[in-house]
C-alpha cells in the first residue's frame, strides 16, 4: 500500500537510533521470534507495563516481546514506519489515531483480532468506539481514562461551602467559583474556584458541556453552532468577574504540575476538570491532609439525567509494515484478558476498558473514587476525544485566542469567527488531501480483511 513518504536508509538508520533501538539478536532469545515494542510510558507506569510483558514472556515459548521506552513516540514512529524500520507494536493515544490512519501508518486489525479471539462485546463501548476510524479497527485500548471534577474540600470548607455537595451544574460551578474567589488587600488574585485554563488540557472538547462539538466527524468545523457559541461566551465571562491581567498574574505564580506547587494542591484553585491518574499525583505530591473529592463535571442547564464525561484511551498499534504482525496480535490479545488487564491498571492505579471487572479489583484498588470513574465510562453521555486530523494546529489556535480573550484583546464573536475561517482552511488541505487517497488506501485496507 501507499506510503505517505519514504526515509533515505540512512535516515531510517537514524530514526532507530534516536528512539534508543537495538537490532534484535537471535542468540538473545534461540528459538523465540522478538517482537518489538515500542512504549511511551516511564516510571512505575512502565514498570506496570514490563510487568505484563514479563509474564507473557514466560507463559509460552514461542515469541519474546522486548519493551523499549520511547520519547516523542508520536514523531518518532511515524518516522520508523515511513522509513520502512518500524516496531511491530506502538503504544499511542486514541487522539492519535486519524493522523496515523490517513497517513496509512498502521495496518488495520480486523482480521488479526477476529482470528485472536478479540471481541467487541468484550469492551465498555466508548474505548472500543475509540479504536475505530473509517470502519476498522485500528487499536486495541489500554488503560482508559474519562474526565471529572476534582474539589477542594478543605477549600470548600473555609468557604462556608459543604465540602461533600460539589457543583451539579455548570451555572452552580461559576456560582461557587465567586463564594470561592479571594483577593489580597492589593486586589490581586489570591485563590479563584476555578480557571478553564487550569490546567486547560481539554477546552478543545469542552463545547460538550454546552451540548455539542466542534467537529461534525467529517469535513466541517462547527464553531458557528450554538454550543461553541455558548462556550466562547462563558470563557468571556472569567476577565469580566476576575480580571484578564489578575488571573494571567496568577497563572504566573502556579508551579509545575507534577510538584507540590501544583495550584490545585496548594489551594490557589479550588475545582479543576481531571482524570483518573490525579489520585497518582496527588499521593506523591499533596500534603498527607490534603481533602479531595471526585464528582461528573457539571453541564450547562439542568443537571444530566446521565453524567457527562470525555473519554480518551492508551492504545496498541501495529505499525503498516511490522515484521511480526501476527506474534503481536498475540501479545496484544494476552494484554486484553481479564487477569493481564486488571493487573496493568491496577499497577498504574486507573480503570479498566473491559466490561468485566472482578471484585478484587474494586476491592484492592488504591484511588478512593475509581467506582466514579467506572460509572462515568459507561454513562451514555460519554463522548469520544477530539480526534480532529489538524488536532494539533487546532488546539495550538484555541490556546492562543482563549488567552486573547482573557486579556480583553478580542471578542468572543473575533475569536470564534477567526478560528472558524483559519481551523476550516487547515482542514478543508487535510480532507482534500485525505480524499484524494482515500479510495485507494480504502481498498487495499478491504483487501487485507
Amino acid at each position: 500500500m501507499r506510503q505517505p513518504f519514504r526515509l533515505a536508509p540512512l535516515a531510517a538508520v537514524a530514526v532507530l537510533l534516536l528512539a534508543g533501538f537495538v537490532p534484535a539478536q537471535g542468540a538473545d532469545n534461540p528459538g523465540k521470534i522478538t517482537v518489538e515494542f515500542w512504549d511511551k510510558w516511564s516510571g512505575f507506569e512502565a514498570d506496570a507495563m514490563q510487568s505484563v510483558v514479563d509474564d507473557f514472556n514466560k507463559a509460552q515459548d514461542k515469541i519474546f516481546v522486548r519493551r523499549l521506552n520511547v520519547s516523542r513516540i508520536e514523531q518518532k514512529m511515524m518516522l520508523a514506519t515511513a522509513g520502512r524500520v518500524p516496531p511491530d507494536i506502538v503504544n499511542l493515544w486514541a487522539s492519535n489515531l486519524t493522523s496515523y490512519v490517513q497517513n496509512n501508518a498502521l495496518l488495520p486489525l480486523d482480521k488479526l483480532a477476529r482470528e485472536a479471539g478479540v471481541d467487541e462485546s468484550a469492551y465498555i463501548p466508548m474505548f472500543w468506539q475509540l479504536c475505530h476510524q473509517e470502519g476498522f479497527l485500528w487499536a486495541l485500548p489500554l488503560t482508559p481514562s474519562v474526565t471529572a471534577l476534582h474539589w477542594n474540600k478543605k477549600m470548600f470548607r473555609e468557604a462556608g461551602l459543604d465540602p461533600e455537595k460539589p457543583p451539579r451544574t455548570l451555572e452552580e460551578l461559576e456560582e461557587f467559583n465567586n463564594i470561592l474567589t479571594k483577593r489580597e488587600p492589593d486586589g490581586s488574585l489570591k485563590q479563584v474556584g476555578h480557571l478553564v485554563q487550569e490546567p486547560g488540557w481539554w477546552m478543545r472538547d469542552m463545547t460538550h458541556l454546552f451540548g455539542g462539538s466542534v467537529w461534525d466527524g467529517g469535513s466541517k468545523l462547527l464553531l458557528d453552532e450554538q454550543p461553541s457559541r455558548d462556550f466562547f461566551a462563558w470563557i468571556a465571562t472569567y476577565p469580566q468577574r476576575f480580571g484578564g491581567d489578575a488571573m494571567n498574574r496568577l497563572r504566573g505564580a502556579f508551579g509545575n504540575f507534577a510538584s507540590p506547587q501544583n495550584p490545585f494542591f496548594q489551594g490557589r484553585v479550588a475545582m479543576i476538570m481531571q482524570g483518573v491518574w490525579m489520585d497518582n499525583f496527588i499521593r506523591q505530591y499533596a500534603s498527607p491532609d490534603f481533602e479531595y473529592g471526585v464528582a461528573p463535571f457539571p453541564i450547562a442547564g439542568a443537571p444530566a439525567e446521565a453524567p457527562a464525561t470525555i473519554a480518551d484511551t492508551d492504545i496498541l498499534v501495529i505499525p503498516a509494515g511490522a515484521t511480526h504482525p501476527r506474534e503481536a496480535m498475540e501479545f496484544m490479545a494476552y494484554v486484553q484478558t481479564q487477569p493481564a488487564m486488571e493487573k496493568l491498571c491496577l499497577a498504574q492505579k486507573k480503570f479498566t476498558p473491559l466490561r468485566e471487572v472482578s471484585p478484587d479489583f474494586i476491592r484492592n484498588h488504591p484511588h478512593p473514587y475509581i467506582r466514579t470513574f467506572i460509572d462515568l465510562a459507561n454513562s451514555p453521555n460519554a463522548r469520544p476525544i477530539l480526534a480532529l486530523p489538524t488536532l494539533t494546529e487546532y488546539s495550538n489556535d484555541l490556546n492562543n485566542y482563549v488567552n486573547l480573550l482573557m486579556l480583553g484583546k478580542i471578542t468572543t464573536d473575533e475569536a470564534r469567527q477567526t478560528m472558524q475561517e483559519r481551523q476550516q482552511k487547515a482542514l478543508d488541505k487535510k480532507t482534500a488531501r485525505w480524499n484524494r487517497a482515500k479510495a485507494k488506501l480504502l481498498a487495499g485496507w478491504r483487501s487485507s480483511l
